[in-house]
């Protein structure tokens, strides 16, 4: 395969370097982020003393209200038993309560307490406190650069939701080929 301008073979830009910079420098970036997030929390923890599990999961919360379980499972690619348990976790200390679906629970509505919220907007001030900080220590040019990335970097951001929207979940061998038994059985 040739590249669009006809000089030489076309890259994946999956493996292209710019592409595995970029994703080893955003790799890098959440693990600053979240490293210097838990040197700032009483005793190195999170906001709420959450896990960056829960605290993504009430973000998922804040963005979709009134989210039913398995809408927030899809949104964010968990498996149902995984939902459940950051659910129960996240209700038993009241920052998240679960309305209806008193005989199906998967038919209950998912909302943040004002506890949730108050967490959650503790976890964002504190994202924007340490790249505030961080954006300090640099050169002017590279916080105009950084500024005049945004776009990219939302649409980037954009892009990677929409596949992972369209992406199906691999089925295990073992579990295909059971149900390729079933269904001839059937």
């Amino acid at each position: 395969m040739r590249s669009a301008n006809g000089g030489g073979p076309a890259r994946d830009p999956a493996t292209a370097p710019a592409g595995l910079e970029l994703a080893d420098a955003v790799s890098r970036l959440r693990r600053a982020m979240r490293r210097s997030a838990r040197s700032r929390g009483a005793g190195g923890s999170l906001p709420g003393g959450l896990s960056v599990a829960q605290l993504e999961f009430l973000s998922c919360l804040a963005e979709n209200p009134a989210a039913r379980p398995g809408q927030v499972a899809r949104l964010l690619r968990l498996a149902p038993s995984s939902v459940a348990t950051l659910v129960n976790g996240l209700a038993r200390i009241g920052l998240v309560v679960r309305t209806g679906g008193v005989t199906d629970r998967r038919t209950a509505v998912l909302e943040l307490t004002p506890a949730g919220q108050e967490v959650l907007a503790d976890w964002q001030g504190l994202n924007a406190q340490i790249l505030a900080a961080a954006l300090i220590a640099l050169p002017g040019s590279s916080r105009r650069s950084l500024h005049a990335s945004l776009p990219a970097l939302r649409q980037l951001t954009s892009a990677i939701d929409a596949l992972a929207d369209e992406t199906q979940p691999a089925v295990p061998a073992g579990r295909a080929a059971a149900g390729e038994r079933a269904a001839a059985r059937g």
